[in-house]
């Protein structure tokens, strides 16, 4: 039987125009559980390996990115410290799709309808490789973490709640 071809998402493409290195590896959607430690167990991988993307906004900078380690939650006096804002919080969820272009559990840093500023949780350079969403639920971009900074012109930084 054919391999099924996997349809390249609008963060792939841009990846693509950009000239980096990337694969597409699909898993198996659990609509009542689109957390990152279910993705993590569908693609054989450590959770600390598959990253999440959250929308925050800020009280001076307005919307940005913050790309975390699947398990963890976000600080949100480190992400407005890392920002330069005095506080933020993370946007409601009605207002995901029509902001970014992407529904929850299918939310990808690359290619949302505008570029918003994006950091990445300082782990991510533990890795040769991380995942990130591919921009639908059931696909996720391995990438090099350095590739994806490059990608979005994301910083690194202190962004969780350490346990």
């Amino acid at each position: 039987m054919a391999k099924e071809k996997i349809q390249k998402t609008n963060a792939a493409r841009l990846l693509d125009s950009k000239k980096i290195a990337y694969e597409l590896i699909p898993y198996e959607v659990d609509e009542n559980d689109l957390s990152a430690v279910h993705v993590a167990s569908q693609l054989g991988e450590p959770i600390d390996r598959v990253f999440k993307t959250l929308v925050l906004h800020g009280d001076r900078s307005g919307y940005f990115v913050c790309v975390i380690p699947g398990e963890k939650e976000v600080d949100l006096k480190l992400a407005a410290k890392a920002t330069g804002n005095k506080s933020c919080a993370l946007i409601p969820m009605k207002e995901l799709l029509p902001l970014t272009g992407y529904i929850r559990g299918g939310c990808s840093p690359i290619g949302m309808k505008k570029p918003f500023p994006t950091y990445i949780h300082s782990t991510c350079m533990d890795f040769d490789y991380i995942y990130v969403s591919a921009g639908v639920r059931g696909l996720q971009l391995k990438i090099n973490p350095s590739d994806l900074c490059k990608a979005v012109g994301a910083k690194t930084g202190e962004l969780i709640v350490e346990s």
